[in-house]
């Protein structure tokens, strides 16, 4: 019978499917040909990746804008796109066969990857759900049933960092604070110091969530905050909540796998999550939330449910997270490709986070010189991403100035990037309120910055100021 597919996908079809991940391949083999690949083959640095194909990879970003704002919605080169296409014809063309014979044995593929990069112990701790968002929400609704269900007292504690991403606090509202929790937010300074600051602000949040005779059933820690952005001490802050009785620690790490160290083994996290479309190439929107599997609080794993109930309830959640009803599955597929892309860079995962780390500390130092401000954090406590502060003449008063000004940037000067607003602590003078948040990924160049530099620097001898833009 002749094939239905075509010259070019052909073509593709065989790249993606090489020895290493043939789909044929769905017992125990797998689990050493993936186990090798993640391993990092050496690459002479004649076939490492080069600038122009760079380039090329990224060619589908608007040309005219300054895109300094990985952090936010990350990024995904061409050829990984391209795999993701022919995913999604697979399964378009004969989605029968794909569904009983491809689907499931393609996931565990890409749990399996994701198990080796970040040191997991088994394939079933491993989970891949949409987002971050998703998976918190997974562990938060175990947390309201242990509340509802009366294994937990009513007003035990949750404790959180002050800075926790937006949804996630509408999480722990819609889930803990609902079910009867009592929420402890740990006040975290900003700009930041050192990673003392942090960890004695977390003793004193979870002493105060032990008061009156409480017991703090979950800590849920940042790796990374988002706005202002910080890499939190998080090996720390686990052992102390080890030490100090806390039932679960659940690590949000939205700008984890490809942006910082992740090792499961080395963090000792109850539950840990990461996008895997921010720092790791991949297609919007995926992710991985892990479940250590000797975790007995709230339930235990067995009692960890995706949110969107299926056919598969009840068989785990690694089995439930895989089908939740008819959807696009491609983004988790193109896991092991993903893998093979990155490891077309000299050194691999690690290279990129340290290339990363140093570009957007030079452009952080580049700015903070230019503008006579200082940066959110010192450069250790930063990965690929760090605050620098505006100049004060620019009048950032508020939330709402920093969306105006963000689109300002974005309309007038074509820069991308987020501002975050500082409220003046009691007696500042004159302090700087406004900090922007840069990031660096492989695709960026130092023009980039000096366009932000550029265009700050303008509105600064132009005499602007926030209060001039309309809302």
């Amino acid at each position: 019978m002749a094939s239905s597919l075509s010259p070019p996908e052909k073509a593709s079809y065989h790249h993606r499917h090489s020895k290493r991940y043939s789909s044929s391949s769905t017992n125990g083999n797998v689990e050493s040909s993936v186990s090798d690949f993640v391993k990092r083959p050496k690459i002479s640095p004649q076939n490492y990746i080069s600038c122009s194909e760079i380039e090329s990879e990224f060619s589908h970003h608007d040309p005219d804008f300054a895109r300094i704002n990985n952090g936010s919605f990350g990024c995904c080169p061409s050829s990984i796109l391209a795999l993701q296409r022919d995913w999604q014809l697979r399964f378009l063309r004969q989605p029968d066969r794909f569904y009983f014979d491809e689907l499931k044995p393609k996931i565990s593929d890409s749990r399996s990857v994701i198990k080796r990069l970040i040191n997991a112990e088994h394939d079933d701790e491993v989970s891949i759900v949409d987002n971050a968002t998703t998976a918190a929400a997974i562990v938060l609704q175990q947390t309201a049933w242990a509340f509802r269900e009366g294994r937990f007292d009513k007003g035990d504690a949750v404790v959180m960092l002050h800075y926790a991403y937006g949804s996630v606090k509408k999480s722990v509202e819609a889930y803990v604070t609902r079910s009867g929790g009592h929420v402890i937010e740990v006040q975290l300074p900003f700009p930041v110091n050192s990673a003392d600051e942090i960890i004695d602000r977390f003793r004193i949040g979870l002493e105060s969530g032990k008061a009156n005779g409480r017991r703090v059933r979950l800590a849920l820690i940042d790796h990374v905050t988002s706005m202002p952005s910080v890499v939190i001490p998080i090996k720390e802050l686990v052992k102390i909540c080890r030490r100090e009785g806390v039932d679960q620690v659940f690590v949000d790490a939205a700008h984890g796998i490809g942006c910082v160290d992740v090792d499961m083994k080395e963090i000792g996290a109850d539950f840990y999550t990461s996008n895997l479309h921010k720092w790791f190439f991949a297609p919007p929107s995926v992710a991985f939330l892990y479940c250590r599997k000797s975790s007995n609080g709230g339930g235990g794993v067995a009692d960890l449910h995706h949110p969107v109930v299926s056919n598969e309830y009840g068989n785990g959640l690694a089995v439930e997270s895989s089908w939740v009803g008819t959807r696009d599955y491609s983004a988790q597929l193109v896991v092991p490709s993903i893998l093979e892309f990155v490891n077309r860079f000299e050194g691999g995962i690690d290279g990129i986070k340290k290339r990363n780390h140093e570009s957007v500390v030079e452009m952080g130092h580049m700015l903070v010189k230019s503008w006579g401000t200082q940066l959110g954090c010192p450069p250790e406590m930063c990965a690929s991403m760090i605050m620098v502060g505006l100049p004060v003449c620019l009048g950032v008063s508020s939330d709402s100035d920093v969306l105006k000004l963000r689109t300002f940037l974005r309309e007038k000067f074509r820069i991308e990037i987020p501002i975050y607003f500082r409220p003046p602590g009691d007696g500042e003078i004159d302090p700087i309120t406004g900090y922007v948040r840069i990031s660096f990924q492989v695709y960026n160049k130092p023009e980039d910055y000096h366009r932000l530099r550029d265009a700050i620097n303008e509105l600064v001898r132009d005499g602007f100021r926030c209060a001039s833009l309309s809302g």
